[in-house]
């Protein structure tokens, strides 16, 4: 029987057995009270996310600020709430979380495009000749009420370079890019050596202050389809014709992302 990647958790365990990786993966535990305080009080913002989730769905972002009344916050979607006490903030997560198994997530503090929030989603995938190649990547800006960056909660689809170029000149650029690349080879090598035959991964990354990339999430079914938003078509015609030649058909239609402006 093949060995599923669906979980973050499976996942993250996985790939924090290799210290290059791990270097550049978020503090990540399972989201118990004890692990979700401890990551609060240390980090002052923790992302609990449901381990087996998809698209962004049922993110919440806590936040621990330094005032008297209601210091603890979370958010899911638009609505946000504060609390006076810990207990109560988790006590409101918990019921959000509805029995699921969870991960809590260090909060990494984004690089912003217009004043959104925006990360970068790579894609990588095994080569008709041979091999694995990263074939194309993309910026999403978070929805202006939103917390997460997901194009099918509203974020909008920019090149790496338009939101990059601000923070950094072509050369430094360039050595994030090549960063990323060696950390998405690594993740593949890793993974498909955990649940061999993978195709295909969309990974995740966090831009911080100091333009260090950090892996949020990887994907083992990473959506296409924002591709086609981008003024560089042929990213899409490259991951298409990639995906053909290992019997992948992608539905190129994008119903919530927008393209950026």
């Amino acid at each position: 029987m093949r060995r599923s990647l669906v979980d973050k958790w499976k996942k993250t365990v996985l790939m924090k057995k290799q210290a290059r990786l791990r270097k550049h993966m978020p503090h990540t535990r399972l989201a118990t009270r004890k692990n979700v305080r401890s990551l609060l009080d240390r980090y002052g913002m923790a992302y609990v996310k449901p381990a087996r989730g998809s698209q962004g769905r049922g993110v919440m972002r806590m936040e621990k600020r330094e005032r008297k009344k209601m210091p603890y916050s979370y958010q899911l979607g638009e609505r946000k709430r504060s609390f006076r006490t810990f207990a109560r903030a988790y006590a409101a997560i918990v019921e959000q979380m509805d029995g699921d198994r969870h991960v809590v997530q260090q909060g990494i503090r984004l690089l912003k495009h217009k004043g959104r929030r925006f990360d970068i989603r790579l894609m990588i995938q095994r080569k008709p000749s041979g091999g694995r190649e990263t074939t194309g990547m993309f910026a999403r800006a978070a929805h202006p009420r939103k917390i997460v960056t997901n194009g099918s909660q509203g974020g909008s689809i920019y090149s790496v370079d338009a939101v990059l170029r601000p923070y950094a000149g072509p050369a430094r650029r360039k050595r994030l890019y090549d960063l990323m690349d060696d950390l998405s080879h690594r993740t593949f090598k890793l993974l498909n050596g955990f649940a061999p035959g993978l195709n295909e991964l969309g990974i995740d990354y966090a831009i911080d202050r100091k333009l260090k990339p950090w892996i949020l999430e990887v994907n083992t079914k990473p959506d296409a389809a924002p591709f086609t938003l981008l003024a560089d078509q042929s990213l899409i015609k490259r991951i298409v014709r990639y995906g053909k030649a290992y019997g992948k058909t992608y539905k190129l239609v994008c119903k919530k992302a927008k393209r950026g402006k």
